[in-house]
């Protein structure tokens, strides 16, 4: 558990749970378990991830936790890019 003491070691597991998370779900969707609207809603989840993955990569091995400006920055321009993505996808 000493990995989970280290906050690069919590940034790197939350790392593994979302991807396992965006591979488990991308899996539903390829075995047809998932059809219709739930494939659309699918989609929207493994965006929704892949924006939470690049938090963590962001805040924690960039450290952009610790510049409170660059920070806020980027949050602002990665949710509009993520926003972005969600409506043309939604809309495709």
């Amino acid at each position: 558990m000493r990995l989970l003491s280290d906050p690069l070691g919590r940034a790197w597991a939350a790392l593994v749970a979302l991807s396992l998370g965006s591979t488990m779900i991308a899996t539903l969707v390829g075995r047809g378990a998932l059809t219709g609207a739930e494939v659309t809603g699918a989609g929207a989840v493994i965006l929704l991830l892949a924006w939470a993955k690049a938090r963590v990569i962001l805040d924690r091995y960039l450290g952009l936790a610790a510049a409170p400006f660059w920070h806020r920055g980027f949050s602002i321009v990665l949710g509009l890019y993520c926003a972005g993505l969600l409506a043309l996808y939604l809309m495709g």
